[in-house]
């Protein structure tokens, strides 16, 4: 009995707070419209804190019309429908085309309106309403089928409450195990309540909601990024100073510096995240870029023809085509070049981001952002530095390839042959056979995936040492130079902060976190 009063002085208190709400909304209305049944396009919002909702916003919009009823201007019809537009036509809006299910679907103005801005249906949900309103013997499953009108998403029905239950105050808690009770013991619908009601609506819109979020991530990250760099680059025109000893300005920065570096430090070591992914250009990105190279296309017979004959002149071969072999092996091993500069760019992005977020991590640094952003300016001149120096030792890995090949190689591939049985072509007979180019594009096949499996190996050596390496050892080695060439006020410069703009600089460090952490969120789920 006491859990009984419990419940029901609980129900009460939810009434009276919903009641309270519901006449704020209408007090708000009629501040804005009067008393008159019009429309206005000023939005109220409500928020609801709950740990018993899903994280959804539901915008409520007035149901569409046909003709103007007494107090109304001539224009309502219109006026509802632009304003209704205004929110569906947005891209990233979920439209909810509410049908009453006595009606006839072919007359549904709100699936008329969704067509026409989403004709597609990526963004459009049926939910029909007024299910226990229909006529005896006559039920709506053609339409929550898809049998009556196909949607792109499920139709979902529901059953709201009366106007005499709102009139009767009855809460939503009943009204909701009403619905679930409708659904469950309806003979028509029973087979769907697990599908139905507005819970499973609101579940379904939440699931959706978060898809399109994850599809809309690049943007949405392209945009945070956009954001930052505006926010930063008006941080880079603030500074403080600490002292007025350029000397202890200039132990100030030294250590500020060393703390950064430390940082990225352990980002490379494995103490903070991020430097796995390095292993994994190696492991995955270059083995899989070096299987796509279409090399089944350059060794086709017509290619090979092609450039035999070429490399021939007009005296044919006399043994081998080895001009010809040539020709074709230096074609091959270019294509090498792009994974191999592949390869150092990506390195190259991930250590630029190592930059960034050991900046971010770096607590010290962020009280004087004209040094963060020297910092950072120094760290990246750096690593383009690297990367330029690792695309020529790279690149040279490539080019030895072409410049001195491996004879022993196709000798071993002869002795094979005449092991085999197999005799050299003659220049009389052989020459122009398709089982001759076959023979050379085989051989150069082989000599081609030896050379591949080499540079697998070579090309990772190169880009440590050129790239991770150096920016373990030196990354901020020339700025120290620069730092040790400035003068007392070059010094404070650093380290200064203007008066008049703390205030802003505040503001704009809070919005840069803001964004930051929005972009560490996107980078984590995009992950997923």
């Amino acid at each position: 009995m006491q859990s009984f009063f419990i419940c029901r002085r609980k129900n009460l208190l939810i009434s009276f707070f919903a009641a309270l709400v519901r006449k704020e909304i209408e007090d708000e209305t009629d501040s804005l419209t009067g008393r008159l049944k019009q429309i206005s396009p000023v939005p109220i919002h409500l928020s609801i804190y709950s740990p018993n909702v899903v994280n959804l916003t539901l915008i409520d919009l007035p149901g569409l019309t046909k003709v103007a009823v007494e107090g109304q201007p001539d224009s309502i019809v219109q006026d509802i429908e632009t304003m209704v537009r205004t929110y569906i036509e947005k891209p990233n809006c979920i439209i909810l085309a509410i049908t009453p299910a006595n009606q006839d679907i072919a007359t549904s103005d709100a699936i008329k309106l969704s067509r026409e801005v989403d004709p597609t249906g990526e963004r459009t949900f049926g939910v029909l309403t007024k299910l226990d309103l229909m006529d005896k013997g006559t039920n709506a499953l053609e339409v929550l089928d898809g049998r009556s009108y196909r949607l792109q998403h499920p139709w979902v029905g529901v059953v709201n409450r009366s106007q005499a239950d709102i009139n009767k105050n009855i809460d939503m808690i009943t009204a909701r195990r009403r619905e679930r009770e409708f659904f469950a013991s309806s003979i028509d619908y029973r087979h769907l309540a697990g599908t139905m009601g507005s819970e499973y609506l609101a579940k379904l819109l939440s699931k959706h909601l978060e898809s399109q979020i994850k599809t809309r991530m690049p943007g949405i990250a392209s945009l945070i990024n956009k954001s930052i760099d505006e926010i930063e680059a008006e941080l880079d025109h603030l500074g403080k100073p600490v002292s007025i000893d350029s000397g202890a300005q200039l132990y100030t920065i030294l250590e500020l510096c060393r703390a950064f570096d430390l940082v990225f430090k352990e980002h490379l070591h494995g103490g903070r995240p991020g430097g796995d992914r390095i292993y994994s250009v190696f492991d995955n990105q270059l083995p899989h870029a070096l299987r796509r190279l279409p090399f089944d296309r350059y060794l086709s017979l017509q290619n090979v023809r092609k450039v035999i004959s070429e490399a021939d002149g007009y005296q044919p071969h006399l043994i081998a085509p080895e001009h010809g072999y040539r020709r074709l092996i230096e074609g091959a091993v270019n294509y090498f070049r792009r994974p191999a500069e592949a390869s150092v760019d990506a390195v190259h992005f991930i250590l630029k981001e190592l930059v960034r977020r050991s900046m971010a991590e770096t607590q010290e640094l962020k009280r004087f952002p004209t040094l963060q952003a020297e910092v950072s300016r120094a760290a990246n001149e750096a690593l383009e530095r690297f990367r330029e120096d690792s695309k020529k030792t790279t690149l040279r890995l490539v080019d030895m390839e072409s410049s001195y090949l491996t004879v022993d190689f196709f000798r071993k591939l002869q002795q094979e042959d005449e092991k085999g049985g197999n005799s050299p072509a003659t220049p009389s007979t052989d020459r122009y056979t398709e089982a001759h180019f076959h023979q050379i594009a085989s051989n150069i096949s082989s000599y081609i995936r030896m050379v591949s499996e080499t540079l697998r190996n070579t090309i990772p050596k190169a880009v440590v040492h050129c790239q991770v390496r150096e920016a373990k050892r030196s990354i901020l080695d020339y700025f120290y130079v620069q730092l040790g060439q400035m003068e007392g006020n070059q010094l404070a410069a650093l380290l200064d902060e203007d008066p008049d703009l703390i205030e802003r600089r505040k503001q704009c460090v809070k919005r840069l976190e803001l964004h930051k952490s929005a972009r560490d969120e996107i980078d984590s789920v995009s992950w997923f």
